[in-house]
């Protein structure tokens, strides 16, 4: 499994609309999230600070974002949502997100964490 989490920044002006929209996110974008092994995704927000979290659960990352991008539900909603993000300067060229580098994480008491590998 892959965790991935990202920040935007998010439109002052727009936040209402942006808030009404995941308030029901179409069920074909979470369709197609789903068809891409993606799970556990989740957006917060403090101020105008967009944080988002999923996990990757399949075995080629950028094919099945590739996926997601082809698909026709995805890209209407993005039609909708995009405006509402402000990209950061050092976004991806196309991207309102930046992606994070994960520098800990806390396993299952039951998984050793990469500490305590040999």
């Amino acid at each position: 499994m892959q965790r991935i989490a990202q920040v935007a920044r998010l439109r002052p002006e727009l936040r209402e609309e942006y808030l009404t929209l995941h308030s029901a996110v179409w069920p074909g974008v979470e369709a197609a999230l789903h068809a891409a092994h993606i799970r556990n995704y989740s957006i917060f927000l403090h101020g105008d600070l967009l944080f988002a979290y999923y996990e990757y659960l399949g075995e080629d990352f950028a094919a099945d974002l590739e996926t997601i991008k082809a698909d026709p539900e995805t890209q209407r909603w993005w039609t909708f949502t995009d405006p509402c993000q402000e990209p950061w300067p050092d976004s991806a060229t196309g991207s309102r997100w930046v992606d994070l580098p994960e520098i800990w994480h806390l396993s299952d008491p039951e998984s050793p964490s990469k500490a305590e590998q040999p």
